[in-house]
Parts: structure tokens; sequence; C-alpha cells
């Protein structure tokens, strides 16, 4: 049975407690539950710790395997059963949940001016990038984009994350932004609803709010191919 996944519901879950299912080479811990991200969909994975009786243990990893979050630790001595206290390395995670929140923003923004859909991201503690589906590469109606973009987020719009039946949800056009890419083969999916702006299908961490994000900054474009634009980003604090 997978593990309960507890950042679906609160992302800003910075503790929890769990027992561990099972142990691989001393180094891979599975637990029953985890507030820890695996990584994927754009979003880098948790890094924080497992305590036990006292003694620490660095999770350095976290990924998404055969259906089980695993939770690489810097050291072995943890063994199926144990009771551990799990921490988040809150400031890297706070810093992907604002990028994340962000790039909802651009995506949306970009899909209604443009009707762009995107073929790819990734985002930083530092900065992001998004690619996407555009066959002009105009560089001023993209800072234009960001300029909408910021004046979303100042907004201080909530963003509310509830689930809908899958296929309810695809009928809805906007839920689904990635080009060529549908949300996997369950029954609910996972939604992200930054109220009265965007709704997308989405298993990342956001932030409560669109205020929490600071100031959106567009940093550079590039050219990747036919249709295909890279825009960069980086956030700034008020």
């Amino acid at each position: 049975m997978m593990a309960k996944a507890l950042y679906m519901d609160d992302a800003y879950l910075k503790e929890f407690e769990a027992t561990i299912t099972s142990v691989k080479d001393g180094r891979y811990i599975v637990l029953d539950k985890t507030a820890f991200y695996p990584n994927g969909g754009g979003q880098p994975h948790d890094t924080g710790t497992l305590l036990r009786d006292g003694e620490t243990f660095r999770v350095v990893f976290t990924g998404k395997f055969s259906g089980d979050i695993s939770h690489e630790v810097d050291k072995a001595g943890l063994k199926q059963g144990d009771k551990v206290q799990g921490i988040i390395d809150w400031d890297r995670r706070y810093a992907l949940m604002r990028y994340h929140t962000a790039a909802h923003i651009l995506s949306g923004v970009f899909n209604k001016e443009a009707g762009a859909l995107i073929t790819g991201n990734q985002l930083d503690i530092a900065k992001g990038r998004i690619d996407f589906s555009l066959e002009e590469f105009d560089r001023e109606k993209m800072a234009a984009y960001f300029e909408m973009a910021q004046a979303i987020a100042e907004k201080d719009l909530p963003i509310k994350v509830y689930y809908m039946d899958r296929e309810e949800a695809l009928h809805i056009p906007e839920m689904v932004k990635l080009a060529g890419v549908l949300p996997p083969a369950v029954k609910q999916l996972r939604i992200v609803d930054i109220e009265g702006f965007d709704r997308q299908a989405d298993g990342g961490t956001h932030v409560r709010s669109t205020r929490e994000i600071g100031k959106i900054v567009f940093t550079k474009a590039e050219n990747k191919g036919k249709n295909n634009r890279r825009v960069y980003y980086t956030l700034r604090t008020a």
C-alpha cells in the first residue's frame, strides 16, 4: 500500500511522525507516511532529517520508485519498524513553493494571452525556467506577459487545493497546460486553484496566497527551435 503523501494536502507541514516500512541497502527508507516531496514534475526533491531516539539521519534525496516514496539518508542504522520524526528543510521547500506557484501564474498568463502550452519546465531554489509552445520569439511580448503575471501576484489571490473526478476535470480545457501530456490515469486529479485566475491539475507544493511569491523577474529568453521558447525568471522578496 502506497504511503500517504502528507504534502499533497498540507504543503506547510514542516514536521511529522512516521513508521519505517522498509529499508533497502541501509540508506533507502520508505515510511508509512511522509511530508517529503519526491523529485518530479519539474519540482526538485525535499531534503531534511529523520530523527530516531535523538540520532539524526540527513535526508539527502527523495524520489518515487515503483510507487513508493524513498528517502535516501546519509548513513545506515535505521530499521524496519523504527518510529521516526521527519523534519523538512523548510527554507528550501518554501523557496520551491514560491517558484512553483509563480510558474502556474506565468503559464496561466502565457496560455490566456497566446494560447501557449508548457513543453518543459524546471524549478530551483534561486531560479526557474519554462518552455512554451510559441510561434513568435518576441521578447517585448514576453516581458509584457511577465508584467501581467506580477499584477496577478500582487492581488493576494488565495490558492486552494482540492480533488476532482478525472473525466470531469479533463473536460475543462484550462486544467491541462502541458503540451501532449495528460495527467496520470487515476480516478481523481489533484487541482491547484489560484482563485479567480487559473486552475491546473498538479501534484506539487504551493504557497497559500499569490502575495507570498514576491516579485517575478524576467531574466532572459531563448529560442529553442520551432515553436519552442524558453523563459527564465527569478523571485525577489518585497
